[in-house]
């Protein structure tokens, strides 16, 4: 079995959604103390939906992938949806995480609550 999923090094490799929004962008920082990695996550609502998503990580191949997924996934969908995130659906969008890896996943979550306020 491979270390990464086709659909995780696709996302490394060609990641989506990289960068900044300005303000009234939501901006929020998030970081695992354990592995050290961090994701800086910014969305625009239009009223209760994401418009527009980028984000920002310092990490391993895995936290980058699921960073871009994660971005792909949030588009369109409601502060409802966004708050129904499980680690669960970052490891699906990402074709699957060793359990070394999972932890990606966690701090995904961990970024949309925040970004929701919900931390």
């Amino acid at each position: 079995m491979a270390l990464h999923s086709a659909k995780l090094l696709e996302h490394f490799q060609n990641p989506r959604n990289v960068g900044q929004l300005e303000v009234p962008a939501v901006t929020v920082d998030v970081h695992n103390p354990a592995c050290g990695d961090m994701l800086r996550l910014a969305a625009r609502f239009d009223g209760d939906c994401v418009t527009e998503v980028r984000y920002q990580v310092r990490g391993c191949t895995a936290a980058i992938g699921a960073g871009s997924a994660l971005t792909e996934w949030m588009q369109g969908k409601s502060r409802a949806e966004l708050a129904a995130l499980t680690p669960e659906a970052i490891d699906e969008a990402v074709g699957g995480l060793q359990p070394a890896s999972r932890h990606v996943a966690i701090l995904c979550v961990d970024g949309v609550k925040k970004l929701l306020g919900v931390s």
